[in-house]
């Protein structure tokens, strides 16, 4: 889009509106286009030729006769509105950035930063724990809200780069919370924060679960359990114990992945306003943990559940923040995945190959797990060129992110290429893997 043809901000008090907040968390777009014509005059002829859409598109989703589901629709909504990335659940687009103003500066002597001045002469890591005794800061329902939306960019950052970056931090602000929840305070901000120590406990335990260290992931989900108990919060129990099931069929322990999602399963249905998507999502952990037994006709019934459940899902659902990722593209590869997992290969295929063409493009680690699935379906039917074309996809996208979870996978395919190991593709794979992803210790052979 030109800079001539740059379309106009919308109305400050529109975007932070909380009608017009919740109608982008959910992306209710029949609701954002009247408000974007009642508030900013808007009309659908322009909302279409911003958006690129064709205006009777725009009449039926107004009508409430359309949804508008696929990712690129929603970045073009997003870009032609000027509807900030956040809003819709997108990554930062490349306009928010502001342009960098133009002036002359003075001269100013400057001051050593950090890195001059050495580490003896910053604080001891004690200072601020110390400090923080004599603030008279007040927990309130504000302070909750400012944790949770830090956690939400915590899961940008992770689905984007990867966790590891982001331990340090997470960790810290774990051992703030859990440390003021020795305070007293009205019981529904206390369970509030037990909420939130829970969610950091959890995000830690998911870090080092990507990071394949599972005896320190299941510390932190055990920890992040035994918040979400004292706190009351079943919905956090349920994902928490969600966590743990797939953890466990990567330890290729599927009893137990089995009996942790049952577990979430019944935290689930025992707590108030559990969602069909979380009901959904519990229902494909439980497809996952069936596959990885080889119970076809179980794995079946549960993806048949995950997909009866998901068709009962309504714009206005209370969903908890952390199963929104549990969207329609990804119902479907996980489909393929569990179908891939029972070894059904030619129904795998097609599935995860449509989710990917429609899945979000800002998480790199979903987008080379899910190619790394396809790469595999497809040598799984003798593929082999349409193989290794597709895991060379997922390197690119596993380069960008720091996930040994992924790298493992994509190892596990190279050995997977034994029998085909002196094919030209073969060969160009495992060249571009040994340059993208470095090689630990017996992984690659020559």
């Amino acid at each position: 889009m030109t800079e001539q043809a740059r379309p106009q901000e919308l109305p400050a008090g529109l975007l932070t509106d909380p009608e017009m907040i919740e109608a982008c968390r959910v992306r209710d777009f029949a609701r954002v286009f009247r408000m974007v014509k009642i508030r900013a005059g808007v009309y659908p002829s322009m909302i279409a030729r911003q958006c690129e859409l064709t205006p009777s598109r725009v009449g039926e989703v107004i009508a409430g006769r359309r949804q508008l589901l696929h990712m690129d629709v929603v970045e073009r909504i997003a870009d032609g509105l000027r509807i900030p990335g956040h809003m819709l659940g997108l990554a930062r687009r490349p306009w928010e950035t502001p342009r960098p103003l133009e002036f002359s500066q003075p001269e100013v002597p400057q001051e050593p930063g950090p890195e001059a001045l050495g580490a003896s002469m910053l604080p001891g890591a004690d200072v601020d724990s110390i400090l923080a005794l004599t603030t008279k800061t007040r927990l309130n329902a504000a302070t909750l809200g400012a944790f949770q939306t830090s956690i939400e960019g915590y899961w940008r950052q992770d689905d984007q780069h990867g966790g590891e970056a982001l331990r340090p931090a997470i960790v810290g602000q774990l051992r703030y919370v859990v440390g003021r929840l020795k305070e007293n305070r009205p019981a529904d901000i206390q369970n509030g924060l037990y909420g939130v120590a829970a969610e950091l406990a959890r995000m830690v335990g998911w870090i080092y679960f990507d990071a394949r260290q599972y005896h320190q992931a299941t510390a932190y989900f055990t920890q992040a359990l035994q918040l979400a108990r004292e706190g009351d919060d079943r919905q956090a129990m349920t994902n928490v114990l969600g966590c743990l099931s797939l953890q466990a069929t990567y330890e290729d322990k599927p009893a137990d992945s089995l009996a942790y999602v049952t577990a979430a399963q019944d935290q689930a249905r025992s707590a108030l306003g559990t969602t069909p998507r979380v009901l959904s999502m519990l229902a494909m952990r439980e497809a996952f943990a069936h596959a990885t037994l080889g119970n076809r006709d179980s794995t079946h019934r549960a993806l048949g559940e995950a997909h009866r459940q998901f068709e009962q899902i309504q714009a206005a659902d209370p969903d908890p923040s952390w199963v929104s990722y549990f969207d329609e593209p990804k119902l479907i590869v996980d489909t393929g995945i569990a179908h891939g997992r029972l070894g059904e290969a030619v129904i795998a295929e097609p599935l995860i190959a449509d989710a990917l063409r429609r899945e979000n493009h800002a998480n790199q680690r979903g987008r080379a797990f899910h190619s790394f699935w396809l790469a595999r379906t497809q040598l799984d039917q003798g593929k082999l060129d349409q193989a290794c074309h597709t895991a060379t996809q997922a390197l690119e996208s596993a380069s960008t992110v720091a996930s040994e979870r992924v790298a493992g996978h994509l190892r596990e395919f190279y050995d997977q290429l034994a029998p085909h190991r002196n094919e030209p593709v073969a060969l160009a794979f495992e060249a571009r893997l040994r340059a993208l992803l470095p090689p630990v210790s017996g992984s690659i052979r020559p």
